[in-house]
């Protein structure tokens, strides 16, 4: 099970093609020079800090603060007609895999500058409404304890972990505030209060955003090549497309990561990290063990089985959320969307085939995760911004945005797209530079499962 998998944070480095670890070198690749690359160019005016930490006290490191995102410039080279779809979509007048004929800087400078503006009261104020909530809602199931209310409380109150996720990976951003300690700090005791390791993932989570919509160097939920899809055995096929077993696949991607890929997010020595990071992993690892050792307290004080109602399938329900949202962000168009790899990726490319979700009554509990397009081409927007953002932002993109479906109270319309992803949302060809997915007609037959 450990093979089945998705997504991961500190503010974005520079973007080059892949930001791989050399063992021989205490600094990750994409912080080194890369003159062959002109889509990942580099000024002294505009890009992203170092990525070096700096420490603080309590032993806790933090992010630099993300500086802004330079002009991506993009390119006129397409890769038509692969696997037949893109002279489709050519022939219907909007090619999705075609390089756009805006640049980064174009949208940015659409967006209001206010909505750049980081306020560290109003992210406080969620903090204080999602753990007020949370408390609330144990207080209340604790005393009712009744069979009647339990199963309301877990869904309540897993998707209220869901939201302290949420705020935690703004953290990760450096969209929480300009604070670097503050930022640190928070995100530490959101992240490891639901058994997440704060820095660990944040920089997975940080591979995942530079590399997003990149077949091989993305980090969450990217596809499978054809190559590892077949050296899959039948039960591991089995795990990563049949529902229910994605959407709990959160906790093996953090001990083990995606299949073809090796690495655990708790290990100071894997290839998640490079050396500079190892005491970030370290101090991360070590609250998460905290949080561990605080639950098996519980477990004795209160009993295993008043854990488990209180905690333990709350935090189920956490994972299912993360797995779902997560996978729909970049799976489960109407139609395909294109995926990179060589000379056809860019960060605004990659970054354009992103989703937009509407979750109705979730919208304002989960902090608007759903309006994702911006967030993943400008993670330094505070969540509270983005809708405008993305507003603003909306002629400029064009067709590159997929306006989502709207929702009722509850985003019961996400469950059919999800299916059908993951049925016909299987492997992309080992070849080619712009690829779309492909169907393996024969995993779903009896035989298979």
């Amino acid at each position: 099970m450990a093979s089945f998998v998705i997504s991961g944070l500190k503010p974005l480095p520079l973007f080059y093609d892949r930001p791989v670890v050399s063992r021989n070198s205490s600094k990750p690749r994409f912080l080194l020079t890369n003159k062959s690359n002109p889509d990942l160019k580099t000024t002294n005016r505009v890009g992203f800090s170092s990525g070096v930490s700096r420490k603080w006290g309590l032993n806790v490191s933090a992010p630099l603060r993300v500086a802004s995102i330079g002009e991506d410039e993009g390119r006129d080279e397409r890769n038509h007609g692969f696997n037949g779809f893109g002279e489709e979509k050519e022939e219907a007048g909007f090619d999705p895999g075609a390089a756009p004929p805006f640049k980064l800087a174009d949208i940015r400078a659409a967006i209001p500058k206010h909505c750049w503006v980081k306020d560290p009261w109003k992210s406080m104020s969620y903090v204080v409404r999602d753990v007020a909530v949370v408390f609330g809602l144990a207080a209340a199931a604790g005393y009712l304890n009744n069979w009647l209310v339990w199963p309301l409380y877990w869904a309540a109150q897993g998707t209220m972990f869901w939201a302290l996720f949420v705020l935690g990976h703004d953290c990760g951003h450096g969209s929480f505030s300009n604070n670097p300690k503050l930022n640190s700090v928070v995100g530490h005791l959101l992240h490891s209060s639901i058994l997440v390791p704060y820095h660990g993932w944040r920089i997975s989570h940080r591979t995942h955003h530079q590399n997003h919509g990149h077949v091989e160097n993305d980090e969450s939920w990217h596809p499978l090549s054809e190559n590892i899809y077949r050296s899959l055995d039948n039960a591991t096929r089995t795990l990563r497309f049949m529902l229910p077993f994605p959407m709990l696949a959160y906790p093996f991607y953090l001990w083990n990561r995606s299949p073809g890929k090796s690495g655990s997010h708790f290990d100071p020595n894997s290839n998640l990290f490079v050396p500079s990071e190892r005491e970030d992993v370290i101090t991360s690892t070590a609250c998460w063990t905290a949080m561990a050792a605080i639950l098996v307290g519980l477990g004795f004080t209160m009993g295993p089985m008043q854990l488990l109602k209180l905690y333990g399938i709350p935090y189920v329900i956490f994972v299912m959320w993360l797995d779902l949202v997560t996978y729909l962000h970049h799976h489960g168009h109407e139609e395909k969307l294109p995926w990179y790899r060589g000379k056809e990726w860019s960060y605004l490319r990659g970054g354009l085939t992103t989703l937009d979700r509407d979750y109705g009554w979730i919208n304002n509990i989960h902090h608007d995760i759903g309006t994702h397009v911006i967030h993943h081409l400008f993670p330094q927007i505070p969540h509270y911004h983005l809708i405008e953002a993305t507003e603003a932002a909306k002629p400029v993109l064009g067709k590159y945005y997929r306006e989502p479906k709207r929702s009722g109270p509850l985003p019961l319309h996400l469950i059919g797209n999800l299916m059908t992803s993951l049925k016909k949302d299987h492997f992309v060809s080992d070849d080619g530079d712009v690829v779309y997915y492909q169907t393996d007609p024969e995993l779903h037959e009896p035989s298979n499962l």
